[in-house]
């Protein structure tokens, strides 16, 4: 008896838990106009992330452009939407290796990313987007 109640509640918490995840979802159009162009944004003294993460064997990996395109196709789009989601945990910034990873430390960042910090601080333009991404509308009351 108490086996099967242990069962019973440890699927009563991941039915929770699932609903909480759904409770704020991750905004795909806000993603293709807002945050794709940061993957391809040259950086001062950094290469552009889509140069290393889209040829990368890591959980971030970018579609390739197709040879004189300067954007993903809306197939491509979907898929790095896809990729990229699994990166981020919806509206928990310091929980996000995708915000966490390319923020220098000295900012709360991760001690190592292989393409170097990416953002200096909290307050860069590009990392503030990819916040609002994660935090959703309601965080930036939009």
């Amino acid at each position: 008896m108490s086996h099967r109640l242990a069962r019973a509640l440890a699927a009563a918490t991941l039915l929770s838990a699932g609903a909480h995840a759904g409770e704020q979802s991750l905004d795909y159009e806000f993603f293709k106009a807002r945050v794709e162009p940061v993957f391809l944004k040259k950086r001062p003294d950094h290469v552009r992330c889509y140069v290393c993460h889209s040829d990368s064997n890591n959980a971030f990996r970018l579609e390739k452009l197709e040879p004189g395109s300067t954007f993903w196709t809306e197939a491509q789009s979907r898929r790095n939407f896809e990729v990229v989601s699994h990166l981020v945990v919806p509206g928990k910034t310091d929980a996000s290796l995708l915000l966490m990873r390319p923020l220098a430390p000295q900012s709360g960042g991760y001690a190592y990313h292989s393409g170097g910090r990416q953002f200096e601080s909290r307050d860069d333009p590009e990392w503030k987007i990819l916040e609002r991404w994660v935090n959703g509308p309601a965080a930036s009351g939009k």
